[in-house]
């Protein structure tokens, strides 16, 4: 099992509930977050989609609590795909119970060297490790692999900061890599920046999209009027979206109903250009007079948006590909601000 470190000291996480996984708290005076940290046994998150650094659990502004579970419980041996609903309310399969902005890579879907390792052999997940191959099956990112090697994970925190380090090496699969993620909360702002940095350590090229999944959890309100989404480009739904539930109105993507039961709420966006001008988006709830502006620097390649009653989730992806020996960068900024309601 890996090591955590945080702040050069050994952290001595605890299982069970959120309030009882490992984390830490960063604070600028306007922003306060509760940052989970990676353990492969203790951590909030630990299962193999999604990159275990910057788990954000909590994140309050003004009385407004921006992040938080969407899901009662985890089920660890579902029956079915994803998440479900019992009379606690959703019930989340592990892969996929993940809060705040969490955050994915993905190599054609898959992960780096999957398709090239025979059954028994090893892939690295970014963010994850190194897994285990069983069979020939497709890759699925729902599934569980075993993990081969965790690798060595580091955690700094200052009072407003939290710096992860992450390191693999796969001599076996050709790939490795250095992997810096750097939450900083701006000071005198209700501003949160991301800024990524991921080296290419192995022998191979990385080719890889990551996305946010930005699971939005704003004060616990359903989805549903009064949310809006506005981007700085014309919106084009890729598929159908259900009219009873959302419309697309020039550059606002906008929901008419609350989501209740199991009502599903999901599209592809498209309208983006080729320039980082068009990762510029809001989301706003006009019920409480509360939102949040997000920023990347790099083009966006692929919107998807995913929402149920308890959450909204509007995932915008970058690509980047990675010689050997050379780096990626990429930033997200993230302000958050209220407005007045109007009555």
């Amino acid at each position: 099992m890996q090591r955590c470190l945080v702040a050069g000291l050994m952290v001595a996480p605890v299982v069970g509930s959120a309030a009882e996984s490992p984390s830490v708290q960063i604070s600028n005076d306007q922003i306060t977050a509760t940052v989970y940290l990676p353990d492969a046994v203790k951590g909030f998150y630990h299962s193999t989609r999604f990159d275990w650094s910057g788990v954000i659990g909590s994140l309050t502004y003004k009385g407004h609590d921006y992040y938080g579970s969407w899901f009662s419980r985890t089920d660890s041996a579902p029956a079915f795909y994803d998440f479900n609903y019992d009379d606690t309310g959703v019930v989340s399969a592990p892969f996929t119970a993940m809060v705040g902005p969490g955050e994915e890579f993905n190599t054609d879907r898959k992960a780096l060297g999957f398709d090239e390792a025979q059954p028994g052999g090893t892939f690295v997940k970014i963010g994850v490790g190194v897994l285990r191959k069983p069979d020939d099956s497709k890759y699925d990112h729902s599934k569980a692999y075993d993990i081969v090697d965790g690798g060595k994970w580091s955690v700094k925190h200052t009072r407003d900061s939290i710096t992860f380090t992450h390191e693999i090496h796969d001599p076996a699969s050709g790939y490795g890599y250095l992997y810096t993620k750097i939450i900083r909360l701006t000071p005198g702002k209700p501003q949160m920046t991301m800024q990524h940095t991921l080296k290419n350590l192995g022998t191979k090229p990385i080719s890889s999209t990551v996305y946010d999944h930005n699971f939005w959890t704003l004060d616990k309100l359903a989805p549903g009027p009064g949310l809006v989404l506005q981007f700085p480009f014309q919106l084009k739904a890729a598929r159908a979206i259900n009219p009873d539930f959302v419309e697309i109105d020039g550059n606002k993507f906008i929901y008419k109903k609350e989501l209740a039961g199991k009502d599903r709420v999901t599209a592809g966006l498209r309208g983006f250009g080729n320039t980082a001008d068009d990762y510029d988006f809001r989301v706003e709830n006009e019920k409480v007079g509360a939102g949040v502006r997000i920023r990347g620097d790099r083009p966006i390649t692929n919107i998807a948006l995913w929402s149920i009653r308890t959450v909204m989730a509007v995932e915008p992806y970058i690509s980047m590909q990675i010689a050997p020996a050379d780096s990626f960068t990429w930033k997200l900024t993230y302000d958050y601000y209220t407005f007045d309601v109007q009555k």
